[in-house]
């Protein structure tokens, strides 16, 4: 193989694997591969036979149906949790509650291993949150430094007027009889506290 096609299948590859990955970040993956794997167990061992020597065990039970139907519904809540994340709550609690079932109907849910698996499954697809992209912060570009003022204003960085510092209020000229026309009641020369003179 030449270096042009391995270069070209490697990329190919990676396209892939990122494809995949962005799919699997979509979704709640896991749950609903543990969900899928859960059902496998409780609806195989009732229809399986173990040989040992020449003695054949068969373990199917009176509730062999039940466990069938157990079984594909797990794996059917599996690949809905793959499919249609937006149903992940319902195929989650179904698959916790048909887990349980499973320990009384289905040879104690698959030898409490199909029991644990679609159990954790479930509670990872209930669980599971698609995490929103961020927006990036956009920054305002600064102004080129101007050198103080522009204009007659004073500038800032941003090309803003800077707000005026805060000085003693300039108190009224005295008006007639060497008091100040103050009104606003925030003159503490014309001895009204708070509250306006009327004149």
């Amino acid at each position: 193989m030449s270096a042009e096609a391995q270069v070209g299948l490697g990329s190919k590859l990676g396209r892939m694997r990122r494809g995949f990955r962005g799919w699997r970040g979509q979704r709640p993956f896991w749950g609903g591969l543990l969900t899928l794997l859960g059902g496998i167990p409780i609806m195989y061992f009732p229809y399986a036979n173990l040989t040992l020597g020449t003695l054949t065990i068969r373990m199917a039970t009176t509730a062999g149906a039940g466990s069938l139907i157990i079984g594909v519904l797990l794996v059917v809540l599996g690949l809905t949790m793959w499919f249609q994340p937006q149903s992940r709550v319902f195929a989650g609690v179904a698959a916790i509650l048909l887990a349980l079932v499973s320990l009384v109907v289905s040879n104690f849910g698959g030898f409490v291993m199909g029991f644990l698996l679609a159990l954790v499954g479930g509670a990872l697809g209930i669980s599971w949150v698609h995490e929103k992209p961020q927006k990036p912060v956009r920054r305002r570009a600064k102004a080129p430094d101007t050198g103080g003022y522009a204009g007659g204003t004073p500038q800032t960085a941003a090309g803003a007027a800077p707000e005026a510092a805060p000085e003693a209020a300039p108190e009224a000229a005295p008006g007639a009889g060497g008091t100040t026309d103050d009104l606003s009641g925030t003159s503490p020369s014309n001895g009204t506290n708070g509250r306006h003179r009327a004149d």
